[in-house]
């Protein structure tokens, strides 16, 4: 036989292209359309309704960036359409191939009822089926003119990411508003050739199937009568049904579908414009569900669901209603789809926690699984973190986008630092936005890694970020992929029961050991510094309040502990970890709004803890610590006069001054306490940081060194950093003045001053204190560059065969070297309060109050000895999609700690994130809490949310290492129970003599609930 696969495939392609798909359509009239334009930001539906409208023509430009126009629009059905499918087709000018970041619009019938979403890809909205003829159309339109901010491919910065900056010219053309009967048999015979030709063109040329489905089409259409495409397409639908008809191999891949729509709580749009987005696909989710049976769909995000109840109370019962019939399926059990690296550990405890008790409290049903597909890397305390909170599987989708290795399994059992395994799944068709085209089921089936040992996936579809979610195109193509030759096999159902089967199918499935980390996106460490500022300094904020709040509530007759509100700002905090706001890779109207909540969080927390330790009632002035560990170190009396104090954990002491080991002394550049000495340089390096405890010089190389680098990566300029940044650099050695600035017993401080760039400053502060080893470097940037990196290095005399960096409830530890392509590729990577460096018998940290990037290497020297360097990474200056990011001032403080075991850095990693806080209150009542036994860290002390007034307290192991001991209370103890992360018993708790007592595993986190005598 000849081959005649190119006149056969090009021959299918026009036809499809040019002739089926555009009949869909059989026959339309215009709809009569009027507009009005809201001024400014969103209106209600009530204030739309009682507008002026004017006459709108179509082809006419239409909508400013961050505009809404609202359009009503007007038609009847003609008489002679009865027994037809009628549906309004609207093209508000979609542009591009990005269905999710552009123009959508939200239809409502007059009495403010949403009807369904018009997106590019679902342009529809039902009118009738069957058509009586003579129905009237009254809709009212909200459309939106959202800006695509990425439309230039990254090529170019935008001033469209804020409405400040965006300008008012109108963004859209309006194409086309119609209503139209839908040819049902064209349609289908539409999505028939697509899926027969998108297989066709998968299989191998040598395959007979590929012939065979191409010879079926080309006999096909030899049916299609061009000049009818309607009367005949019938005809050509049953002459491909033998080919659509063969069943799949008994050894097919099967593809278990479900229905999703990914939507960022705010990245290229802000947190408003999110919240009409939900709406948005929620409506469109809601009415696919009225004609699919058997449609899926997998929606988390506690945070987006409470935002339709507050605003769209009419969707909110159709989702309701979905839940309840099984067709909507809540999972991933947080409050957002939040960043898997940068917030606290107890931020990630409290984003399950209010997104499990969400969906507990609406739906009556709690989500089993973790759902996090587009989060940038996952911390290896996830899997106990995820499982103390009810949670039986974990999914990303995120890794397949490693820059250099790709991760081995597709399903497996993930390990955590404490040992807790948790089964997982990538899908191997590498999109949480699948529409089951031919190329997203090849591939699917050919990445799987684990062939041989299990035959199922996952794969999320539908069109997300405001693109409307799952389609009825999307359900005809898993429909007819269900059993089909030459494809895998797709069933639409709960990720539950894939997840049920996957782990049956493969119990013995492989194990990966610690964090899932991403091969790309390591800037997301660093970007909008501000911004990561703030929730670092919110989540120290909201331990504070909630542990002064418990210990006024014990102490303070009359004081209410101020439950509603605690809750409304840990609710803040926690949508602003979202991953595209704190990892900074959001458009400048985000981060300007991040960090104006961030501030006024800041206000509520410290007013809070303020009234709390008011109640205890006025008296002298004391110090108050909220740190775990007890503290000797120098603080500052409200005139400014420092001050030696020995506070215990979680407790006060009198502001008064205790005899410090010994004085520091000023000698021209030099600082001394007895502990370690600092020798300044004339360039504003450390030139030495000396151990006196050890007798032993800390640095191999001058310290704090300041270098800014060239920062171009080749993509994506907000979220990478790439591996070449480091080829060009300028070392900032020209100080303008080192100065020493305090002179006294207590505090000894020298600042150093430079100037560089395009106008930029940097003033350092470098102070040693009175019985502290730790050298602060107080640092204030005023930051005018572009497209750089700044980063601060402190090369340590240590031979560390690898480094330790705080995560979640724990640490990682990191080889140094760069044996294989997966270190290598390490080559930024994330912490949290401080990055430790260790050889036998000694040890250097390098704590910080507000940075997470950092790098890590070594060199050998010519005298044998190994020099391990830790940089910090300071600021970045990326100008996609915010081209003013990070400019401006920025003030924080990161430390040297020489000497220092892991639980020296785990102590003073808190002591300078929270710092000790001086306030007038009468007496000294007990810590709440106090523990005995090395490695025991309270993390969190709160009352429980039941209002019953237990006590909840939840702690760690901190070292590494077994820990035993007791955890005492300040307080008459009635009992004590084990419980999970949501306040639920799990068992008693030992108690002895009033205490109880605590056995931990390595990095165990244990929460404790305690009943008040």
């Amino acid at each position: 036989m000849h081959d005649e696969s190119r006149r056969i495939e090009e021959r299918v392609q026009r036809l499809h292209d040019q002739r089926i798909k555009t009949a869909v359509y059989a026959a339309t009239v215009p709809l009569e359309v009027e507009a009005w334009q809201a001024p400014g930001e969103p209106v209600p539906f009530e204030e739309a309704a009682a507008a002026s409208y004017e006459p709108f023509t179509m082809g006419t430009p239409w909508g400013p960036p961050w505009g809404t126009t609202w359009f009503r629009m007007r038609g009847q059905v003609p008489a002679e359409w009865a027994g037809r499918r009628v549906e309004a087709v609207i093209d508000l000018g979609f542009t591009g191939d990005w269905p999710g970041n552009q123009a959508e619009a939200l239809v409502h019938l007059t009495d403010g009822t949403p009807l369904k979403a018009v997106n590019p890809l679902n342009q529809y909205v039902a009118i009738a089926d069957p058509a009586q003829g003579g129905e009237s159309v009254d809709y009212l339109v909200e459309a939106a003119s959202n800006p695509d901010i990425l439309a230039d491919n990254f090529s170019k910065t935008t001033p469209l990411g804020d409405k400040l900056t965006a300008g008012d010219k109108p963004l859209y053309t309006f194409r086309s508003a119609d209503i139209a009967i839908l040819d049902e048999q064209v349609w289908h015979l539409d999505l028939d050739v697509q899926v027969l030709r998108e297989l066709m063109l998968e299989l191998g040329e040598h395959d007979p199937r590929r012939h065979e489905i191409a010879h079926a089409l080309d006999r096909a259409m030899d049916l299609l009568d061009l000049d009818d495409v309607s009367g005949s397409a019938p005809a050509v639908r049953e002459a491909l049904k033998p080919v659509l008809s063969r069943p799949a191999h008994a050894s097919a891949h099967t593809i278990s579908g479900v229905g999703h729509a990914h939507i960022d709580s705010a990245w290229l749009w802000p947190i408003r414009e999110t919240k009409r987005k939900t709406s948005r696909t929620f409506s469109n989710v809601t009415s696919l569900a009225d004609e699919y049976d058997d449609f899926i769909f997998a929606c988390s995000q506690a945070q987006q669901y409470e935002w339709v109840r507050d605003h769209y109370p009419k969707v909110w019962s159709r989702i309701q209603e979905s839940v309840k019939n099984g067709q909507w399926a809540p999972v991933g059990g947080m409050w957002v789809e939040s960043d898997g690296n940068l917030p606290g550990g107890e931020a990630v405890a409290r984003q399950f926690v209010h997104g499990k008790r969400f969906f507990i409290e609406h739906f009556g049903l709690e989500t089993k699984g973790v759902w996090l597909p587009d989060s940038f890397g996952y911390n290896a305390a996830y899997p106990q973190i995820a499982k103390l909170a009810g949670n039986e599987w974990f999914l990303t989708q995120k890794i397949s986008w490693n820059q250099t290795n790709k991760f081995p399994h597709h399903t497996f059992w993930w390990e955590g630092i404490d040992g807790t395994r948790i089964f997982t799944h990538f899908p191997p068709v590498d999109t949480y936005n699948a529409r089951f085209s031919g190329e997203e089921m090849s591939r699917a089936v050919r990445n799987y890694s684990e062939k041989g040992g299990a035959s199922r996936s996952l794969a999320p579809f539908g069109w997300g970020d405001g693109g409307g979610g799952p389609t009825r195109e999307i359900m005809e193509r898993a429909r007819r992929l269900a059993d089909l030759e030459g494809s895998a096999k797709v069933v639409v159902e709960h990720p539950d029961e894939f997840f049920a089967k996957a782990r049956e199918e493969y119990p013995d499935a492989p194990v990966w050991v610690g964090e899932l980390y991403l091969e790309l996106h390591r800037a997301t460490y660093t970007s909008q510094a501000r911004t990561k500022q703030g929730n670092r300094r919110s989540e120290h904020l909201l331990r504070e309040a909630e542990l002064w709040a418990t210990t006024a509530a014990l102490h303070a007759p009359g004081y209410s502990y101020p439950y509603e509100k605690l809750d409304r700002l840990w609710k803040t905090v926690l949508l602003h970890q979202f991953h595209d706001i704190l990892p900074g890779s959001s458009i400048a109207w985000v981060h300007r709004e991040a960090e104006a909540e961030y501030a006024r969080v800041a206000r509520e927390l410290h007013a809070l803890t303020a009234e709390a330790v008011a109640a205890l009632g006025a008296g002298e002035p004391r110090v108050f610590n909220t740190s775990p560990y007890d503290r000797a170190e120098v603080v500052r009396s409200a005139d400014g006069t420092p001050v030696f104090v020995r506070v215990p954990a979680s407790g006060s002491a009198p502001l008064a001054d205790t005899a410090p080991p010994q004085p520091v002394t000023v000698d021209g550049r030099v600082l001394d306490n007895g502990l370690v000495r600092v020798e300044v340089a004339e360039d504003g390096t450390l030139s030495s940081v000396f151990d006196l405890r050890a007798g032993r010089e800390v640095l191999a190389e001058p310290g704090n060194l300041l270098r800014l680098h060239t920062d171009l990566p080749n993509y994506w300029d907000a979220w990478d950093i790439d591996k070449h940044y480091k080829n060009r650099y300028t070392d900032l050695l020209d100080a303008s003045s080192v100065t020493v600035v305090e002179q006294d017993p207590l505090v000894g401080a020298i600042r150093v001053e430079r100037s560089f760039g395009k106008g930029s400053t940097i003033t350092q502060t470098i102070s040693v204190r009175a019985g502290s080893p730790r050298i602060d470097i107080e640092t204030d940037i005023d930051w005018h560059e572009t497209e750089k990196i700044l980063k601060a290095a402190f090369p340590v005399d240590i031979r560390a065969p690898h480094s330790s960096a705080e995560i979640q409830f724990g640490h990682v530890q990191r080889p140094t070297h760069t044996n294989t392509s997966w270190e290598s590729a390490r080559f930024e990577v994330s912490g949290h309060r401080w990055v430790h460096l260790a050889e036998p018998g000694y040890g250097v940290a390098v704590i910080n109050d507000s940075t997470y990037g950092h790098d890590v290497s070594r060199t050998v020297r010519d005298d044998g000895g190994t020099t391990t360097t830790v940089r910090l990474s300071l600021v970045r200056a990326p100008r996609i999609p915010d081209p003013e990011a990070d400019q401006g001032r920025h003030r924080f403080t990161y430390a040297l700690l020489p000497g220092a075991s892991i639980e020296d850095a785990v102590a003073e990693g808190y002591a300078l994130n929270l710092p000790l806080r001086v306030a007038d209150a009468a007496g000294a009542p007990e810590p709440v809490v106090s523990t005995e036994g090395e490695g025991i860290t309270v993390e969190a002390v709160k009352l429980a949310d039941d209002t019953s007034g237990d006590v909840v307290v939840r702690l760690y192991e901190s070292r590494g290492g077994r820990a035993t001991g007791t955890l005492r209370t300040g307080f008459p103890l009635a009992g004590a129970q084990i419980t999970d992360l949501l306040e639920r018993p799990l068992e008693d708790a030992e108690t002895t003599d009033g205490a109880v007592a605590v056995a931990l595993r390595p990095f165990q986190i244990l929460t404790l609930r305690l009943r008040r005598g």
